[in-house]
């Protein structure tokens, strides 16, 4: 059954997409090109609006069941009509802000998804107590907005939406949830499907209408997968999601560095920066998508380490990312603190 869902939302993706770009054409939801964007050409950007819509027809041949998925599903609603008016309007970011606030305090409040407690190694069990309601938030608007933040090049965002998605699928199956299994498969079907119109050289972009609502998802979805476990288990979905989270934290790091709001606009993303070292457009976005895969394979290979095992992990990890970035300049040109002392110890 979960098979057919699936197909149904790949096939539902690819025969939408054609009739929202009609849409999208003649109610003007179209994005023009200015000097931070890498198109040349009016697209259109309301996307999303076709890969939510295979969503809903995949999710209601199987209806998976789960005492969260009232919740989930008008959080997405919220969420997708928050996108969509942000697509036409291009509403404020504060506006955009209190629509992700809403469709993050529906998912805890009437879902009831809460991370309400972590397991720490040698000390024990910790309990947030308030603080649950306000992590969980904070954790879901930031994943909404990483993955907002990387909808950046033709097929970007898709792939490595997709790419997550079949991470955390794969993970909830090695844990035995169904649901989340169930979820994540016909989404990421969804949005595959959606990427044989949005690939370089797209004829669509998904917008804010699909950036939101694949975050959102993504952020919920991992969430019920992982919740009150362990700390070791807790960092899964931050490793699956290791390019957009990386992204985001060392554009906050570039605005703090350069004295620039951290919500100003730039072109130093990460595909910025991999367009800028001479990459093609197409290269780029296959450059990401492998960085994405690594996550996602990390993750599985966190999942079944030992603790000490995890612990070195994570330490080869972070040295890489901070290699990596350094080295493309993610977080500005003259930000080399350990290409630096490697040099000094070279010496």
């Amino acid at each position: 059954m979960l098979f057919l869902a699936m197909v149904a939302a790949l096939i539902a993706s690819i025969l939408l997409t054609p009739l929202v770009i009609k849409l999208a054409f003649r109610i003007g939801a179209v994005d023009r090109p200015n000097y931070r964007k890498v198109h040349a050409s009016v697209m259109p950007r309301i996307g999303g609006l076709a890969i939510f819509g295979a969503f809903l027809i995949g999710y209601m041949i199987l209806r998976p069941a789960d005492e969260h998925a009232a919740g989930i599903l008008v959080g997405a609603l919220i969420i997708v009509i928050v996108g969509f008016l942000d697509d036409m309007l291009e509403i404020t970011a504060k506006a955009k802000l209190a629509g992700q606030l809403a469709a993050a305090l529906v998912v805890v409040t009437w879902g009831g998804l809460q991370i309400e407690f972590i397991n720490l190694p040698f000390i024990g069990q910790i309990d947030f107590g308030y603080f649950s309601i306000p992590i969980t938030i904070i954790w879901i608007i930031g994943i909404t907005n990483a993955i907002n933040l990387i909808d950046g090049l033709d097929g970007l965002a898709a792939g490595v939406s997709t790419i997550a998605l079949i991470s955390i699928s794969v993970m909830a199956l090695l844990m035995g949830d169904l649901f989340v299994v169930a979820t994540t498969a016909i989404l990421a079907a969804s949005s595959l499907g959606f990427l044989f119109y949005n690939f370089h050289p797209a004829k669509i972009f998904m917008g804010d209408t699909g950036s939101l609502f694949l975050g959102f998802m993504i952020s919920v979805l991992a969430l019920l997968g992982f919740k009150n476990i362990a700390v070791v288990s807790l960092i899964i979905p931050v490793i699956i999601l290791g390019v957009p989270i990386s992204d985001t934290f060392f554009a906050i790091v570039r605005r703090i560095r350069m004295k620039q709001p951290i919500t100003a606009p730039d072109k130093s993303h990460l595909h910025h920066c991999l367009l800028r070292t001479g990459f093609s457009h197409r290269q780029t976005v296959l450059i990401i998508y492998g960085l994405a895969t690594l996550f996602g394979v990390a993750a599985i290979l966190f999942s079944q380490a030992t603790v000490w095992g995890a612990i070195l992990l994570i330490i080869v990890m972070l040295i890489a990312i901070e290699l990596f970035v350094e080295i493309i300049g993610l977080a500005g040109g003259n930000y080399r603190p350990l290409l630096n002392l490697v040099r000094m110890i070279g010496k």
